[in-house]
């Protein structure tokens, strides 16, 4: 404890922490210490404590019970100093040490109070048995040694700080000390007038009967048990009872001696402790730890080939984020608790209703009648989540996604069970949110494979498990090749090859697609660098995709220039394609980084310009240099025959807005001759798509560029050279 005090211990707070122990505890016991001796024992203790939470892991649990060993071993036994010391350790220490640390503080006290208890018990035990062995070694002295032995026996009897009565072998009550009578509010005399079993609690188990009838029965020497007893004005008290039996001369029974400990304090602690342990302090509903345990016992206790079903509601509240930011996290906090409170009106059938943490609520049936029951349910939470709120001096709609999940226990697992819930709520929120979404198997190994992908990314950057194909840019005068997209591919070593559409939306979320983009980046260079050594001046430029979340990396101009520095490429021959999300999302960001590639004379380029919500006047004030009009933009003009003009008219619009900014025009998706004639004739200077050629590897594109005059460029399953290109874009 020493070695890890010394690296983590703020002495600051644990100064503070010591002084404002000492004042709660000051009084509350007899302890042989002045206020200074005080607040220097519990500095120690303190820092232990500070240390053993800073721990990773935490050692709150060996920590909390050492230092309620120590708080008895220095006699803070009285009836408040452990109240006030755990009531002070549980609220202070978060507020100390962090609220992160929440968890941990409450094992921690927990710990404390066991420590206490454990320790006292020891105590008391030890005393108990010290009053036994003075009972038997008084029954075999010698008459002036009995007479002096019962003197001292009488002392103790009578001063002992624990309950203790004596009685004869058919249960009637002889001798009762003072703490037992406080215990009770009997008078001695009244307690004389009654026997054992009308002290006993109705309710007491049959076990401690049984235990006690062996004992008057001579088999037992002694027991320990805890039991409930009545005070004389019906107050309910717990105590620890160890009842001993005292044998004569010649080994008969002779009377039993109980000795008894008040513990209703601790139990009440413990109490709360553990309802605390179990429920979310904001909502008041169980938290995660309970409705985990609940799930638990349902499989364990489950036999094998039983009938028994499972259900689960889990829900996740719609745009509570905005919530908390616009209007702060009190009226956050208010919503949880409006939202857990019409949950648990909708519990009409015993169903457990849990707060797994954030805006994350589920709902347990542990006895599944089937899937209706649980589709019912799930409505009937959209349905009450649905009637709008008064927060805020405003009402607020709240809606939420929920995923329904109802099977069998015998088979499965916990964690299958959430896993299988987790799934089905991220398919509801995809699906449009303010609905439920009932579990389907077959997603599973969807939904698994799409996580596997995020997961097994970075790796697969590092092993260079990706390649780059590109797909010609071509003259729509002279069919000439202007330059290249470079298009990522995964060669996946259980998949195969994936196309993008499997991995760049994961890549966007987990933010791996800032390595790959660089990776993409650095290939597309190097390649590009190789055909201008081998083809001068005839060699394409290299177009290359940034992602939104790429444009607002700080590093973006930087790595740019640091390539185009390795590589040696001329900064003419690099093109960067965005779209148009990437640009309208955040003005200062993009425009910064725009500028500065501009400034290094690498092209700019608007990617599938027409999808987004194009705002004019701002296009005119990027430092753009190409826009490319989305595929879907000439898709009727394919055929040979154009019977609705609308479609030239809209592309000849956007061709001539391109032009009066004094920017190339491109055309993507061009599949057929008849569609490559009339955006030629509309005024697209480049075209893209398999009409010219597929996406292709390095080395096809070599060849492309040695055969200029070829009359075909290559496509899926063209030999060239023995090669065969199997991906496309």
């Amino acid at each position: 404890m020493t070695e890890i005090r010394a690296h983590t211990v703020d002495p600051l707070v644990v100064h503070t922490l010591a002084r404002e122990w000492a004042v709660e505890v000051e009084g509350t016991s007899y302890v042989p210490m002045g206020s200074d001796e005080l607040v220097e024992y519990l500095t120690e203790i303190s820092a232990d404590l500070v240390a053993a939470l800073r721990a990773r892991p935490a050692r709150a649990g060996a920590a909390g019970h050492d230092a309620g060993r120590r708080l008895v071993q220095a006699h803070f036994t009285g009836p408040s100093t452990v109240e006030r010391t755990l009531m002070l350790l549980g609220r202070r220490l978060p507020e100390l040490l962090g609220e992160e640390l929440r968890d941990d503080v409450l094992a921690l006290v927990g710990a404390l109070a066991a420590g206490y208890a454990t320790t006292l018990r020891d105590r008391t035990l030890d005393e108990q048995e010290a009053i036994r062995r003075a009972v038997i070694v008084a029954r075999h002295q010698t008459e002036q040694a009995l007479h002096a032995s019962e003197a001292r026996f009488r002392a103790m009897f009578y001063e002992a700080a624990i309950g203790i009565g004596l009685g004869d072998m058919q249960g009637r009550i002889v001798e009762v000390n003072p703490a037992l009578t406080q215990m009770f509010g009997y008078t001695a005399q009244e307690m004389r007038r009654r026997s054992v079993g009308e002290l006993a609690h109705p309710e007491d188990l049959p076990s401690v009967w049984v235990l006690y009838e062996r004992l008057l029965a001579g088999e037992l020497d002694n027991f320990c048990i805890e039991k409930r007893f009545y005070r004389k004005d019906g107050e309910e008290i717990i105590c620890n009872l160890t009842l001993s039996l005292v044998r004569d001369e010649r080994g008969r029974p002779s009377y039993q001696v109980a000795m008894l400990e008040d513990v209703t304090e601790r139990h009440a602690l413990q109490s709360h402790l553990e309802y605390q342990a179990f429920h979310d302090t904001l909502t008041t509903l169980p938290n995660r730890a309970l409705f985990a345990e609940r799930v638990e016992h349902i499989f364990t206790t489950t036999a094998p080939g039983s009938s028994r079903r499972v259900g689960l509601c889990f829900l996740d509240l719609d745009g509570f984020k905005a919530v908390n930011d616009s209007l702060g996290h009190d009226v956050g906090d208010i919503m949880l608790q409006e939202v857990a409170q019409r949950l648990a009106d909708q519990a009409t059938d015993g169903e457990l209703v849990a707060r797994m943490g954030g805006d994350e609520f589920v709902v347990l049936v542990e006895n599944s009648r089937g899937v209706d029951q649980l589709i019912t349910l799930a409505e009937r939470i959209l349905v009450a989540l649905g009637e709008p709120l008064e927060l805020a001096g405003q009402e607020l709609a709240v809606s939420a996604s929920i995923g329904i999940v109802e099977r069998p226990v015998a088979g499965g697992d916990p964690s299958e069970l959430m896993r299988a819930a987790d799934i089905t709520l991220y398919s509801a929120k995809a699906d449009g949110r303010g609905r439920w979404a009932l579990h389907d198997p077959s997603r599973d190994e969807a939904e698994i494979t799409r996580f596997a992908l995020s997961a097994a990314m970075p790796s697969a950057i590092e092993r260079e498990e990706f390649f780059v194909l590109y797909q010609p840019l071509v003259a729509m005068g002279d069919h000439g090749m202007r330059g290249v997209e470079a298009l990522v591919r995964w060669h996946h070593p259980r998949l195969g090859v994936l196309g993008p559409g499997r991995f760049i939306g994961l890549a966007e979320e987990t933010g791996a697609i800032v390595p790959l983009g660089h990776w993409v980046l650095a290939r597309a260079c190097r390649d590009a660098r190789r055909w201008y050594d081998e083809f001068g001046e005839d060699a394409p430029f290299v177009s290359v995709n940034v992602a939104p979340r790429q444009l607002h990396e700080p590093s973006l101009l930087a790595d740019v220039e640091q390539v185009l520095a390795e590589t040696g490429l001329p900064p003419r021959l690099l093109q960067i394609e965005l779209t148009e999300r990437a640009l309208t999302t955040d003005e200062g960001a993009p425009l910064k980084a725009l500028d500065g590639l501009r400034e290094l004379g690498v092209r700019i380029a608007i990617d599938d310009f027409g999808t987004g919500y194009s705002n004019l006047s701002y296009l005119r004030t990027l430092p753009v240099d190409v826009i490319k009009l989305d595929g879907s933009f000439g898709e009727r003009l394919r055929d040979e025959e154009v019977t609705d003009t609308v479609d030239e008219r809209i592309v000849g619009t956007l061709v001539d807005l391109g032009h009066a900014l004094g920017m190339t025009v491109c055309a993507e998706g061009v599949e057929t001759g008849a569609q490559a004639e009339r955006l030629r004739r509309l005024g697209c200077d480049e075209g893209q798509g398999w009409h010219f050629a597929a996406a292709l590897p390095r080395e096809d594109i070599r060849d492309v560029l040695q055969r200029p005059d070829a009359r075909s460029w290559p496509g899926p399953g063209d030999p060239i050279g023995g090669r065969v290109t199997s991906s496309v874009s």
